[in-house]
């Protein structure tokens, strides 16, 4: 009688962990990023201009310590914070392997420069200082 007693609360107390797992996981997909990701929050595209696209993005990450939300192979990535102090945007490796990376005069920005000769330029505008800084990343196609 015991034994099946110890059964009994051994089965419940896997299931009440199983409950409590399965919502920890639930709760952290919907609200909470894991270390070093990022998502894409919004994106919007202008194409009103002739043979120009003008796209805005703005990212969400949740980086580690040292790392800024940045960009890695045209896609948001946590990048080291040096980069942004810096301003040398192309050691995060901002553009697709096939293409080239030109810093912009100023160092406002970068170009990614694909074989066919298609440019395409990126400027960063940092919305605080650097250590609390949200970048948002304004993309022309040219």
């Amino acid at each position: 009688m015991q034994l099946l007693r110890l059964a009994w609360a051994l089965t419940a107390a896997a299931a009440c962990f199983l409950i409590l797992l399965i919502l920890h996981n639930h709760i952290l997909r919907e609200g909470q990023l894991l270390a070093g990701t990022c998502e894409i929050v919004t994106l919007d595209r202008d194409s009103s201009q002739p043979r120009r696209t003008i796209a805005r993005q703005t990212a969400r990450c949740a980086c580690k310590k040292g790392q800024i939300a940045g960009t890695t192979r045209a896609r948001p990535a946590c990048v080291d914070l040096g980069i942004v102090w810096t301003r040398q945007w192309c050691e995060m490796a901002p553009c697709l392997d096939d293409e080239g990376c030109g810093l912009l005069v100023n160092q406002s920005g970068w170009t990614c420069t694909q074989p066919g000769g298609r440019v395409k330029t990126t400027t960063v505008r940092t919305e605080a200082e650097p250590d609390h800084m949200g970048l948002k990343q304004l993309k022309q196609y040219r």
